[in-house]
């Protein structure tokens, strides 16, 4: 169940947050402000469950691979908020 909701939170990641929230206390544990939460859910949802994960797995602390966790589920949110655009170059003739 954990590696299905770990996939799925690549491609779903605003409904994984809201079934972990609803079913856990797994964010509760990593955040002790409900407005980071929010604010995680509208912006970076994948850097919310990231650092959740982090948190928890690091005991309370966030090192190591935790924050090379974070860092590409930051590259990750950013490149999903481009939405895959292209810059087209015009020759001038």
């Amino acid at each position: 169940m954990p590696c299905l909701l770990g996939c799925g939170a690549f491609f779903f990641p605003r409904i994984i947050l809201v079934l972990v929230w609803l079913f856990s206390t797994y964010l509760s544990n990593a955040y002790s402000s409900f407005i980071w939460l929010i604010l995680g859910f509208i912006f970076l949802p994948t850097t919310t469950l990231a650092y959740a994960w982090a948190f928890n797995t690091g005991g309370g602390n966030v090192s190591g691979i935790g924050i090379v966790v974070i860092v590409l589920a930051v590259l990750f949110d950013l490149g999903s908020i481009g939405g895959g655009g292209k810059v087209v170059h015009h020759k001038s003739q």
